[in-house]
C-alpha cells in the first residue's frame, strides 16, 4: 500500500513537471527568448530571372500570366515578412505538441491522484 502511495506521488511530480516544462518552453519560444523547432525548414530568396527570355507574339498570355504572378509574389512579400509561412507552420506545430504534452502530463497526474486515493 505504501508503494502505491509513493508511485502516486511519482505520477502527479511527473504529470505536473512535464505540463510546466510544456508551459516554460511555450513561454520562452512566444515571447522570443528561444526559437521554435523547425520543423518546416525556411525557404531561401530566389533572386533574379533568366534575362535571355525573348518575346515571341505567340506566347504574350502565357507572359502577361507569368506577370501578374509575379506582381502578387512581390505585393504578398511586401505585406508579410520572409520567411512567414515557415514561422507559422513552426509556431503551429509547437502549440499542438505542446498541447498534446499538457494533455498527457495531465492524464498522468490523474492516474496518479487516483493511485493516491486508492
Amino acid at each position: 500500500m505504501k508503494n502505491v502511495k509513493i508511485f502516486g506521488f511519482v505520477l502527479v511530480f511527473l504529470g505536473v513537471g512535464i505540463i510546466l516544462f510544456s508551459l516554460y518552453s511555450s513561454f520562452n519560444i512566444f515571447t522570443g527568448v528561444n526559437l521554435a523547432p523547425e520543423i518546416f525548414p525556411l525557404e531561401q530568396q530566389v533572386t533574379g530571372l533568366d534575362e535571355k527570355q525573348t518575346v515571341s507574339l505567340l506566347d504574350i498570355q502565357g507572359q502577361m500570366e507569368q506577370i501578374m504572378k509575379e506582381e502578387m509574389g512581390k505585393q504578398l512579400q511586401s505585406m508579410f515578412p520572409p520567411n512567414f509561412m515557415a514561422s507559422m507552420l513552426n509556431l503551429t506545430a509547437w502549440s499542438i505538441l505542446s498541447g498534446i504534452l499538457i494533455f498527457g502530463g495531465a492524464q498522468i497526474a490523474g492516474v496518479g491522484s487516483k493511485l493516491l486515493r486508492a
